[in-house]
């Protein structure tokens, strides 16, 4: 009997690190930001996160603290299901109404902006982790004012690019459009909403039209913002052993690097949903405590929370990494059961056979 319960011992034991291996295997936590023109996040980011050299992104990270910047690429909300104005209040539209990314939604007329012109233009989008989705982007109306918090309501109605699943050309989502004619300062405003989960990202992108006059509405900054720049392929990989999240992605790449046809200028008659528009799925708590449970730290232990069954997906199981989650819980969770049933499984199994021998001789 000892040589049975030993040999099953070891079988556990032996699946233990295949368990702990599905666990080190969990998905990356990490998508991207506008980059051309470039977003507030990630033009601060290549400004270095311990000494900015504009005065705003100084600012920002006087009110924010460094590491928002080295997750440059997470201004999200894991379960926004196109609820975009319902979850994020007017003042907070950069930060996404995230408080680790607040120094985004600071109001002032001298953030590092890119140079714009009216008609067709490509934007890039960096994506570290690529996923399917659609992309809209809104431009400030005119009388746009900096120096105010950015309301829903200075955006215009509706976006003037909307393009799906655009091509991804080295790690960048491509897509062309045509820009309104603006003139002064301006701000473009991109919503990445998944198609593959409720998860959305946003991005704030402060641009000129022609001579910077620091507001659209008037006004004259003291000296002209610094131009932005987009944070290079070198600095990304420097600084990402202090983001809190994966660098590498964990995206279906394949299924957005075969298009069938360009996506320039595509989408651009204004034809795409309202901003108004939204599919209405977050609950109340989730409303409330979308702040900081986007972080990855925060949603790695709170992954695991009870879901009801109509907010599990049609499988039955629901992969936290493709919501913007940390795959790390369900990964522990599925590969912890597994070890327990089939422990379950060798022990029950080895005191049958223990229990027969002794009813045979009658003990």
């Amino acid at each position: 009997m000892t040589a049975r319960r030993t040999a099953a011992g070891i079988v556990v034991l032996g699946l233990v690190p295949l368990a702990l291996t599905g666990i080190a295997a969990a998905p990356a936590v990490a998508h991207g930001s506008l980059t051309d023109p470039v977003s507030r996040v990630a033009a601060c980011y290549a400004e270095g996160p311990e000494s900015p050299k504009s005065a705003a992104c100084r600012a920002a990270v006087a009110a924010s603290g460094t590491q928002a910047f080295y997750d440059w690429n997470e201004v999200n909300i894991a379960n926004a299901a196109g609820n975009h104005q319902q979850l994020i209040p007017d003042g907070k539209l950069c930060s996404a109404g995230r408080d680790k990314y607040k120094g985004l939604d600071l109001a002032r007329g001298d953030w590092p902006s890119s140079a714009m012109t009216a008609g067709n233009r490509t934007f890039r989008y960096k994506a570290t982790a690529p996923h399917k989705g659609s992309f809209e982007l809104y431009l400030t109306k005119d009388g746009y004012d900096p120096g105010k918090p950015l309301k829903w309501s200075d955006l215009e109605a509706k976006p003037f690019l909307k393009v799906t699943d655009p091509k991804l050309e080295n790690g960048e989502y491509v897509f062309g459009g045509i820009v309104p004619n603006k003139s002064g300062r301006h701000l473009i405003y991109s919503i990445w909403q998944r198609s593959d989960s409720p998860e959305a990202f946003y991005t704030c992108s402060d641009v000129v039209f022609g001579k910077d006059n620091g507001a659209a509405g008037g006004g004259t900054p003291a000296k002209p913002a610094p131009t932005a720049s987009a944070p290079t392929d070198e600095e990304i990989a420097d600084g990402a052993d202090k983001s809190t999240v994966e660098h590498n992605g964990h995206g279906d790449t394949g299924a957005h690097t075969d298009t069938t046809a360009d996506n320039a200028g595509a989408d651009t008659d204004n034809a795409g949903t309202d901003n108004t528009d939204t599919t209405a799925n977050a609950d109340t708590a989730d409303t409330e405590a979308y702040g900081d449970a986007n972080s990855p730290e925060t949603k790695a232990v709170g992954a695991a929370a009870e879901q009801s069954a109509d907010e599990q997906p049609a499988t039955g199981q629901q992969n936290l990494a493709e919501t913007g989650g940390s795959g790390a819980t369900s990964y522990l969770a599925i590969g912890g059961t597994s070890v327990l049933a089939i422990g379950a499984a060798l022990l029950f199994a080895a005191a049958r056979r223990r229990a027969v021998p002794s009813a045979r001789h009658g003990r």
